[in-house]
């Protein structure tokens, strides 16, 4: 289960939630599908826990939200998007550790 901070983007909420964000972002694209993605997951869980209300955490399932996939070019996942101010700052494809991703939104802060 998801932490309860964590937000599932879709192309309804994606502009309210990610690009108009007043904190740093990071989105991360995923499938149901793929095994790095489940073990990416439960490190996005806590860098939600440890990061609190200073940065924003988002997934997008690439399956049912392709639009956003293309948009971000998404050719494989996990790939982890660092926004700030509707911006992209980086672009990770594979795990990140949790070190390393609190490490990078909060650089963007």
């Amino acid at each position: 289960m998801a932490h309860e901070s964590i937000v599932n983007l879709t192309s309804d909420n994606f502009s309210e939630e990610a690009e108009n964000a007043s904190v740093p972002v990071v989105i991360d694209f995923w499938s149901e599908y793929c095994g790095p993605c489940k073990m990416l997951s439960p490190v996005l869980d806590e860098v939600a826990e440890e990061i609190g209300e200073t940065a924003k955490v988002t997934k997008v399932d690439v399956m049912s939200e392709r639009d956003l996939g293309a948009k971000f070019g998404v050719t494989a996942v996990p790939t982890l998007v660092f926004m700030k101010d509707g911006e992209i700052k980086k672009t990770q494809t594979g795990i990140m550790g949790k070190d390393a991703i609190i490490g990078e939104l909060q650089a963007l802060a």
